[in-house]
């Protein structure tokens, strides 16, 4: 298996002597018990606890002190315990309200026991009258593969020294725009990745995605309580994957008979799960960013590569010369959202867009983020530096002088001026391929 970037985050952990027992999010199927495994060979001991396994949830409920139970946690797996550290798993924590309240007791009592949980729709707990330990625990989160992640997977990791080198990428543009499109296509999935890599063909993984996305769809009859909010989830992931990148109202989603309150609620479940986010636009152009929820909000998947194949747009994509001409841009749009969401290991990151408030006309940036205090806006675009009104627009009202354009083309940086207020500013034109530098990019550009 092919090495992740959250393992980096892990051993920062490790390493860290105030670190807390981790709480590793993510959606199922991500790879979460995968890398931590492989993160477990660093250890002298390892224990992999499945609380699906009604023998191993058994073990760890067992009412004695926890010295008494790390002893017997390693007898029952046939381990004996070596001096040194010792890094203990509990998978699909969410099985047990117990173990769940045990972690804190680890931080309290066994702080040299290293401790990471994860599992599946967690804060469903706090339904049944659980939670998780406040100030006890800390959390990280694992997404679908990034682009710097799928080089790795091919074995072409000596592209990212240009990636990391903005101003040599140009040798290489069209290889890594090529590479960027095909990962567009595949999506970050590791499984699916992993099949790529192994075997060049985009069209022989139909048998792949689709048990992805049934796995997801068997997940509603495990966490959803009530028989219509089950229903509402199961429309959504059976045809909520068409409206990806796109704004939604929750009246009526996709052609349904159900009402906003329902839409809501199950779209809340969904995003607990991190299978999808309603990215909600802002009107501010500076920090803090305030979301507008009484507007339209953009539906945003975990997985571009299953929306490709769950929309059924995934011929269209693999045969557009320019993923900016897929899809009516949809899925370029896509793309970049996913990127932006691995640029950390945040659980509670958010994703925006921005809107123009009432009055002057109307404007609108597809993405806003944030680097250190200012709001950098984001368009996904090609075309003239003349045609991006919106662009011009958001700089002239925030206090940002930086603006970004991602588009297929090469990197550059122009020196611009708004039209109406001459204000001055720096728009940098990204290649899809390296937004995984983004913030680093906007932080050397500020400084020249």
């Amino acid at each position: 298996m092919f090495k992740r970037e959250v393992l980096r985050q892990l051993e920062s952990w490790k390493a860290d002597s105030s670190r807390k027992p981790l709480v590793l999010r993510g959606p199922r199927q991500v790879g979460k018990t995968t890398v931590v495994n492989e993160f477990g060979k660093l250890f002298d001991n390892y224990l992999y606890y499945n609380l699906e396994r009604e023998a191993d949830r058994k073990v760890l409920e067992m009412p004695i002190p926890l010295h008494g139970l790390m002893e017997i946690l390693f007898v029952r797996k046939g381990s004996i315990r070596k001096a040194g550290t010792t890094l203990l798993f509990i998978d699909e924590i969410q099985n047990s309200p117990k173990v769940i309240s045990l972690l804190r007791y680890f931080y309290e009592e066994l702080p040299e026991i290293y401790v990471i949980a994860a599992g599946s729709l967690l804060e469903n707990l706090v339904d049944v009258q659980t939670s998780f330990p406040v100030g006890r625990v800390e959390y990280m989160a694992m997404h679908p593969c990034s682009f710097k992640e799928f080089l790795g997977a091919l074995d072409r990791e000596d592209l990212i020294f240009f990636i990391n080198h903005p101003e040599m990428a140009c040798a290489c543009h069209q290889e890594l725009m090529a590479l960027f499109n095909q990962y567009a296509i595949v999506g970050g999935m590791p499984e699916i990745v992993q099949h790529y890599a192994n075997h060049r063909d985009v069209l022989a993984m139909d048998k792949k995605y689709e048990a992805l996305l049934q796995s997801y769809r068997d997940d509603v009859e495990k966490y959803v309580r009530g028989k219509k909010l089950a229903d509402v989830v199961r429309f959504i992931l059976s045809y909520g994957w068409a409206n990806a990148g796109q704004t939604v109202t929750l009246g009526r989603f996709s052609g349904s008979d159900y009402n906003a309150r329902e839409v809501g609620e199950a779209f809340r479940l969904l995003n607990k799960a991190m299978i999808l986010e309603l990215v909600y636009p802002t009107t501010t152009p500076n920090v803090p960013i305030m979301p507008e929820i009484k507007r339209m909000p953009k539906l945003i998947w975990f997985d571009t590569g299953l929306v490709n194949y769950a929309a059924g747009v995934r011929k269209e994509v693999i045969g557009s010369m320019d993923i900016m001409d897929a899809w009516r841009g949809h899925i370029a749009e896509h793309v970049v959202a996913q990127e932006l969401l691995c640029l950390n290991d945040k659980v509670a990151q958010e994703r925006f867009f921005w809107m123009k408030g009432s009055g002057g006309g109307s404007a609108e940036v597809d993405f806003v983020w944030q680097v250190d205090s200012v709001l950098v806006p984001i368009e996904v675009k090609s075309g003239i530096n003349a045609h991006l009104r919106s662009l011009h627009s958001f700089i002239e009202l925030s206090v940002s002088d930086i603006a970004v354009r991602v588009w297929s083309g090469e990197y550059g940086v122009n020196e611009l001026v708004t039209p109406h207020k001459g204000k001055r500013f720096k728009l940098i034109n990204l290649p899809f391929y390296m937004l995984g530098n983004l913030e680093q990019i906007v932080r050397d550009v500020k400084r020249s």
